[in-house]
């Protein structure tokens, strides 16, 4: 049974939470709901999420604030974080939402196709970091293991190597695909932040897989973590 990403919505107010609830529930994942700031904080403490969709405006801790207590610690500063705000005051609110850290900035009313779209991505990443971490995690098992036990099966953990370079690199290609498809449909910020995003996310991907390569000393190399 494959596990359900975890997606957490951040909002004060409860017909909000109940409009994305029914927005999202159509991609089948884990919805979390947090009604503050400092109730989402506590969420992170204990789940990891594929992706954070925040409220601007609350009242006490507001998403602003929030963004920079999930930025500042290392378990979560990497999870993307989509603003939702009905406040419209011109590009400086725009920006000041991706200065906070966060992937894509949208406003009220917004379309719900679009916004499940967007969310949907990041889930799709999530879950194929995960795949990833766990045939990184079982191919060191079995290197170490044919390391310590010489039982004659080299070529077993290279072909899982192998395996795992190619399935990465399916993913690259639909990363790749998707930069092109937000640079087509939109010039806007929160596109160039979403492509970042993914093609930084893949590129330490890459870079983990490759320090298992023979001779570069990755059977004893770790993989970092992905978020």
């Amino acid at each position: 049974m494959v596990q359900k990403a975890k997606i957490l919505l951040v909002d004060d107010r409860p017909e909000n939470l109940l409009a994305l609830e029914a927005i999202l529930s159509a991609l089948d994942q884990t919805l979390v709901r947090a009604s503050s700031g400092e109730e989402a904080l506590k969420a992170l403490l204990t789940d990891d999420f594929a992706v954070i969709l925040l409220d601007v405006q609350m009242p006490g801790m507001d998403g602003f604030e929030t963004a920079a207590h999930i930025k500042r610690r290392e378990r979560t500063r990497d999870i993307p974080i989509i603003f939702l705000t009905a406040i419209n005051h011109g590009p400086h609110h725009t920006f000041r939402g991706y200065a906070a850290g966060a992937v894509d900035y949208i406003s009220k009313p917004f379309d719900p196709w679009v916004l499940r779209a967007k969310v949907s991505v990041f889930v799709e990443l999530y879950m194929k970091n995960c795949k990833l971490r766990e045939q990184a995690a079982l191919l060191r098992l079995q290197l170490e293991g044919d390391g310590h036990t010489g039982n004659g099966h080299e070529k077993e953990p290279a072909g899982l190597l192998a395996e795992l370079s190619a399935r990465l690199a399916a993913v690259e290609e639909q990363a790749e695909a998707l930069s092109k498809q937000l640079d087509d449909e939109s010039a806007d910020a929160a596109a160039v932040a979403t492509a970042a995003h993914l093609e930084r996310k893949l590129t330490g991907l890459r870079r983990a897989l490759d320090a298992l390569e023979p001779g570069t000393g990755g059977s004893g190399g770790v993989l970092p973590a992905q978020n």
